[in-house]
């Protein structure tokens, strides 16, 4: 997929209404940071500007239902957001941060999306039931892969070598697929529902969390549990490997965020750090946290309606950022090398802001 803004083909579902608020008066501005909602939002604080993003936040709204997941591709250059209304929405990062397209054909909300390694494709995992595999160039959903037979939660993509998928869902099944086959090439089986996962790089191990509150590392060629790490008390929500596969980031419906030693001759006790002030809520949603792509910061969604970012090292809580107006379900952090950070809500919006330097 190229960098530069593409207009939607010709039956491509691009929406009219949805619209991007931007805050005008920043946009040439030199200083001016985030505020919490585009229309009269107070002045947080002025910072210098950290970005080439054409105001400090961008609010993209449009969404009918809740957005529980949102993707920045490899290239930075885009974001495809899921949503209860059951689609996909494609935004481009940078200047008017237009909406080129809707996917849509799932029967249920999107839960999970990830991109494939050259920004061509989209995967999608829905409470329907079904994985999708989309050609964003086209708009067209090319397979839609079966196998689950309940709410398929969580998605991960593998990072190098042939590319798989590896999918969780309340059937207490983990799938593994090659996006080319309609199928899936295997299974890993649990007892319990399955709310995360996450695939090492070397793509020979794959961690998953469920509501047993633990995290289970798998070897791929045993198809079994290698070991396990405990340390939550309640559902996992979230599972993601550093940049350096040195660490895992975990998050769960305990409020808390955690980091875990997964090198293969780590202490016994594996757990690194734990990391508070993002609340679950009460709508105890698989609320994600998310690395940035050094492994200095990691964000994750709460329930008390703000971003929250921390040190990864020191572990202290670098912001908590406002605006949204409903439970944060995700945030991302740019790919590049842009302070720029993506999250969604159960409000029905996105945000598009930048972090200082």
């Amino acid at each position: 997929m190229s960098g530069e803004k593409r207009p939607a083909p010709e039956g491509f579902g691009t929406s009219h209404q949805l619209v991007v608020k931007r805050n005008k008066a920043a946009e040439n501005a030199g200083t001016e940071l985030v505020k919490g909602s585009s229309q009269n939002g107070a002045l947080i604080q002025s910072v210098p500007r950290t970005s080439g993003l054409n105001a400090p936040i961008m609010e993209l709204t449009g969404h009918s239902g809740e957005v529980f997941a949102v993707r920045f591709d490899p290239t930075a250059q885009h974001i495809a957001s899921g949503s209860m209304d059951r689609s996909i929405s494609l935004w481009n990062t940078y200047g008017q941060c237009e909406n080129y397209g809707q996917l849509t054909g799932h029967r249920g909300a999107v839960l999970d999306l990830q991109w494939s390694r050259d920004s061509r494709a989209l995967f999608s995992a829905s409470a329907d039931m079904t994985l999708g595999s989309w050609d964003v160039e086209t708009g067209e959903r090319v397979r839609r892969h079966v196998g689950h037979e309940e709410v398929i939660n969580c998605l991960d993509i593998s990072k190098r070598g042939q590319e798989l998928l590896v999918s969780g869902s309340d059937d207490g099944c983990i799938g593994i697929w090659d996006p080319r086959q309609k199928d899936a090439l295997d299974y890993l089986q649990t007892e319990l529902p399955i709310t995360a996962v996450a695939l090492s790089e070397a793509g020979n191990e794959i961690y998953s969390g469920g509501i047993d509150n633990t995290i289970h590392v798998w070897d791929l060629r045993k198809k079994a549990i290698v070991y396990s790490m405990a340390g939550h008390t309640d559902t996992i929500t979230s599972l993601q490997i550093s940049p350096d596969s040195q660490t895992l980031l975990s998050n769960s419906h305990d409020s808390t965020v955690r980091t875990w030693d997964i090198r293969p001759f780590a202490p016994t006790n594996r757990q690194v750090k734990t990391y508070d002030g993002a609340p679950v809520g009460l709508e105890k949603n698989l609320i994600r946290a998310s690395w940035d792509p050094k492994g200095e910061k990691i964000a994750a969604g709460s329930g008390d309606r703000s971003v929250v970012v921390w040190d990864t090292k020191t572990g202290k809580l670098l912001y908590k950022l406002p605006g949204h107006k409903g439970t944060v379900n995700d945030v991302r952090f740019s790919p590049n090398d842009e302070p720029i950070i993506v999250s969604c809500s159960s409000d029905r919006n996105l945000m598009l802001g930048e972090l200082g330097k």
